[in-house]
């Protein structure tokens, strides 16, 4: 049986000092309503964080396998520092908010959240939520593993014709000026490689790099 996941929930400070403040009651009963929740679909609630300039620190201590952002009117900045927390070592980021602003959903998606969730807080909506957020954020980085091998790919094989055409040229100007045939240039660029502890390329260029200095 697979271990639970380990979320940290990101919110801002839920203690009410104004009881008459009904805004302020009604997100800590959703930041309450989130968190029982998470308990209750059998995830391991193991924090809940502000949103500050110590968030990266607390996050590399903590390993969670998700974050939760709770944010209503401070979702942009509360992002903003999920975002910058989790930038060296990605983790998927769900976020529930009350913010129906479509510039900040759209914002959000551009910054890498797997989730974003607008009233959502239904206790039987959460587990389909995270599942698919995990898997979603599963794909994004297997395709960006895909990509940054073909990224390598292309970069090994512009570094390989590269060096081709550096020992091409070296191999030109030693049959030209040894009167060698093309397999005895590059048998001697070979042998002088082996003589010095040094890739044929480096040779080659040093050949270069001498001809082009005499004329």
């Amino acid at each position: 049986m697979s271990e639970p996941l380990r979320i940290v929930v990101i919110t801002s400070d839920l203690v009410v000092e104004d009881p008459e403040d009904t805004h302020a009651l009604d997100q800590a009963e959703r930041s309450r309503s989130l968190r029982i929740g998470l308990l209750e679909s059998g995830f391991n609630l193991i924090a809940s964080l502000p949103a500050d300039v110590f968030l990266t620190e607390r996050l590399a201590q903590l390993q969670p396998d998700m974050i939760i952002v709770d944010a209503e009117s401070d979702a942009r900045d509360a992002l903003e520092h999920v975002v910058m927390a989790t930038r060296d070592e990605r983790r998927p980021i769900v976020m529930f908010t009350n913010d129906h602003d479509t510039r900040t959903a759209r914002e959000a998606v551009a910054a890498g959240v797997s989730a974003y969730i607008v009233a959502g807080l239904q206790a039987e909506r959460i587990r389909p939520i995270l599942d698919v957020a995990m898997a979603r954020f599963e794909q994004d980085q297997a395709l960006r593993r895909e990509l940054a091998d073909t990224r390598n790919e292309l970069n090994e094989l512009s570094t390989a014709l590269k060096d081709r055409k550096v020992i091409d040229r070296a191999k030109t100007l030693l049959m030209q000026r040894q009167q060698l045939s093309e397999e005895a240039a590059y048998a001697k660029l070979r042998k002088t490689a082996m003589d010095k502890n040094l890739k044929i390329v480096e040779v080659a260029q040093r050949m270069l790099d001498v001809a082009d200095l005499l004329g």
